[in-house]
Parts: structure tokens; C-alpha cells; sequence
């Protein structure tokens, strides 16, 4: 059992109840203090506003709604991370839930011990890109990310932005002017050996498609055809 993750709060929606036990005594053996539980799309959101929990486990099919429509829903007020729990196996299925905001996708059925596990290198990436200093922010002229908080801010108006497109674009930050390859990339913000998949191709895009006036020809964050991307520090980039 691991204590310091009681420190975390934990939201699974799930309509099935023997899910919903079988997760709730996992999480709990793990060191978990705090696991939330809802069946419904309604009281997922209720929890979230209410509760506050750090990471959210949500089922795509739910009685009175989709996952996939709560979890845009949800991103209009948080950007915790949210893995996907769905029998959909396909990729266009997946790809689906990351456009929606998601930052994994769980597949059923599902070996509890590794829900708990991606669970884990969810919650261990925001303590590594939460630094102390919450005056740690990065300024770009057209936009600006704080680390502590997550924020992201484009022309001067806030962008809700889901936490594994905050994750990649502090990796962009933290490496700049470097060439770096998709295989690469997903190792370090996805802590998984690259499978080839289009994920890390998806979150650029969606990034892109936030920070740089003309996505089709981006200015921070390039592709270099057949090696990866780079994301160029103008001489405004800076670090406060």
C-alpha cells in the first residue's frame, strides 16, 4: 500500500454496481482514502463541482448521457485527467474520446491492477509538472502557461485546456529548439513504450489548434517531416 496517495481523490462513473466494488476495494487496498462514486452523466458532474477529486475514471455508456459528452462537459470547468472505461475497442473509438478531452482509454474488460497502475502515472505526471514556485510560468507573447495551476491563457483569454495537453505542452516548454521524435515524446508524457498509434499526433494537433492563430502553418510547435516535432522558442519565450 502506497500512503501518499491518500492524498488523492478519486471519481469512478461506472452504471455497473460489481464495477464499481471491484474498483472501490482495489483503489482502497492501494492507499486511497477517498473514492467517489457515480452511475449517472448528472451525478458524475454534480461530484466534480462539488468534490473536487483529483482524477476521474468514466464509462462511455451511462444511463442518461455518454462519457464522451461529459467529459466535454466537464472541460468547460476542469482540466483533471480522465480515463475512459468502454467495451468500444476500435481505433476511431478511441481517437474519439481523446478529441473529447480524455487523456486514456481503458478498454473492458480490464485488469483492475492496471487501471490503478495508469491511475498512478496520471497523478505521479501532475506532482512532476506541479514545481513549488507557483510563480513558475512560461510567456510566449501569444500565449502563456503556468505550471502550478495548469493555465493556459491565448490573446488574453483563458483556454480550458485537458490535463494531458498541458502535460505535452510544458514538455514542448521544457525542450525547446530540440528535435524530438513521436517515440520519444510519448515514452516521456505518456510513460509508455510507443506503439505507433496516432495519439501523440492527435494531442498536437488539439494544441495547435489552441495556441497558434494559423494551426495549418504553426508557428511553436513544428512537425519535421519523418523525424518528429520541435517546438521553436521565439526570442519573447520566457520563463518568469
Amino acid at each position: 500500500m502506497d500512503h501518499s496517495l491518500g492524498q488523492f481523490k478519486v471519481l469512478i462513473v461506472d452504471d455497473d454496481e460489481s464495477i464499481l466494488d471491484l474498483l472501490n476495494v482495489v483503489f482502497e487496498n492501494e492507499g486511497f482514502s477517498e473514492v467517489l462514486n457515480a452511475k449517472t452523466g448528472e451525478e458524475a458532474l454534480l461530484l466534480l463541482k462539488e468534490q473536487q477529486p483529483d482524477i476521474v475514471l468514466l464509462d462511455v455508456m451511462l444511463p442518461d448521457s455518454d462519457g464522451f459528452t461529459i467529459c466535454n462537459q466537464l472541460r468547460q470547468f476542469t482540466n483533471i485527467p480522465v480515463l475512459f472505461l468502454t467495451a468500444k475497442t476500435s481505433a476511431v473509438d478511441k481517437l474519439q474520446g481523446f478529441s473529447y478531452g480524455g487523456d486514456d482509454y481503458i478498454t473492458k474488460p480490464f485488469n483492475p491492477l492496471e487501471v490503478v497502475a495508469r491511475v498512478k502515472v496520471q497523478l505521479k505526471r501532475l506532482k512532476k509538472f506541479t514545481p513549488p514556485s507557483s510563480k513558475s510560468s512560461y510567456n510566449f507573447g501569444g500565449f502563456q502557461i503556468d505550471e502550478t495551476s495548469g493555465k493556459l491563457i491565448v490573446d488574453g483569454i483563458r483556454i480550458e485546456c485537458p490535463a494531458q495537453e498541458v502535460k505535452l505542452l510544458l514538455y514542448f516548454c521544457h525542450h525547446p529548439n530540440q528535435l524530438l521524435s513521436k517515440q520519444k515524446i510519448y515514452q516521456d508524457v505518456w510513460g509508455e513504450v510507443y506503439n505507433g498509434d496516432s495519439t501523440v499526433m492527435v494531442h498536437v494537433r488539439r494544441l495547435r489548434e489552441k495556441i497558434e492563430k494559423d494551426p495549418s502553418h504553426p508557428k511553436w510547435i513544428k512537425t519535421i517531416r519523418g523525424h518528429g516535432y520541435m517546438f521553436e522558442n521565439p526570442p519573447t519565450g520566457e520563463k518568469q
